[in-house]
């Protein structure tokens, strides 16, 4: 479970104080979905810049320069690929053709050791399963809808992805994961984060929710493309069920991915606004990844199982829970 957030100012009325302040909140209220390293990019004098560090948000400094009209952000919850190594964490620098990216990802995928395995990218020091997605786009020789359609139909797994090319560009291909994102039409601003909350978060704290805002449908297969001057244009990629219902990978015994069925439940469990936490809880009082799964798709035995199990742990829960219903 992690998060992307960002923003792109396409009219250049909100002061660049303002923006720096707001590009922090983002990163500090997008820790709730993960804190073991965060950064964010943006483009300088043409070229894309890259800033991150193995540290939670709210310890490291976003400092984006005067005149940038775009942040592409990211924090991580480590999944595959040690965050002590810098190079493992997001957001990652791509080459396309003669177009420079930036790359985030939010979720897990299944299918890099395979990709890797059938020559379709190459090896590389890089351990995190993200990685394989921006070298998909690589090997296109361009950024534009084609490649990312490419890339989203042919990784495994779930997802929402984030680009930010050298053009101030910014793509979000909308997988299974969840995507928040906000027009604010007046001031010429767009702002997005993986979840409600965390918008909600960042804007209380920087003021911009008094501020008029029309919320940018995004539906799974939606490719969008906001620009630098605030124009979107859409396309799509057709999505693999398994990316909804990834149970089904682990009906085989000998399927490779079995051993981390509990892992990706904990970073997939996001999608459905359940803290990972709580699955935790469950996972430790003895309910099995399966039947945990079936609780996803039901948040009432999901709240009932919490109750129960609360319960049991000495807690006075069921007064509160059945207020709640």
């Amino acid at each position: 479970m992690c998060s992307l957030f960002g923003w792109t100012d396409y009219a250049g009325i909100v002061p660049h104080k303002i923006l720096r302040k707001f590009t922090q909140a983002l990163a500090n209220a997008a820790e709730e979905r993960g804190t073991d390293a965060a950064g964010i990019s943006y483009v300088r004098n043409g070229e894309v810049v890259i800033y991150k560090r193995p540290k939670p948000a709210h310890k490291i400094h976003f400092n984006p320069p005067e005149g940038t009209t775009a942040v592409m952000g990211h924090t991580r919850m480590a999944t595959q690929g040690d965050k002590k190594l810098n190079f493992n964490n997001h957001p990652f620098a791509g080459t396309a053709g003669c177009t420079s990216f930036a790359f985030a990802h939010n979720g897990v995928l299944w299918n890099d050791k395979e990709l890797r395995k059938d020559k379709l990218i190459p090896d590389t020091h890089i351990e995190t399963d993200s990685y394989a997605a921006c070298q998909l786009i690589e090997q296109q020789n361009k950024l534009d809808f084609d490649s990312l359609k490419y890339m989203a139909e042919t990784v495994e797994g779930n997802f929402t992805f984030t680009v930010l090319d050298d053009s101030n560009s910014l793509y979000i291909i909308k997988g299974s994961n969840p995507m928040f994102l906000l027009h604010f039409k007046d001031i010429g601003l767009y702002v997005y984060a993986s979840t409600e909350s965390i918008m909600k978060n960042a804007l209380r704290r920087i003021g911009l929710y008094k501020i008029a805002n029309e919320q940018i449908n995004t539906d799974e297969g939606d490719i969008v493309r906001i620009d630098r001057n605030g124009d979107i244009t859409r396309s799509e990629f057709e999505p693999k069920i398994f990316r909804s219902k990834y149970g089904s990978w682990y009906d085989l015994n000998d399927s490779s991915y079995y051993n981390i069925h509990e892992e990706i439940l904990l970073a997939y469990c996001g999608c459905y606004g359940v803290d990972s936490s709580d699955v935790e809880l469950l996972l430790e009082y003895g309910y099995t990844c399966d039947e945990i799964e079936e609780m996803l798709m039901d948040t009432n035995l999901l709240h009932e199982a919490l109750r129960d199990v609360k319960y049991m742990l000495g807690e006075d829960v069921y007064e509160s829970y059945c207020g709640a219903f």
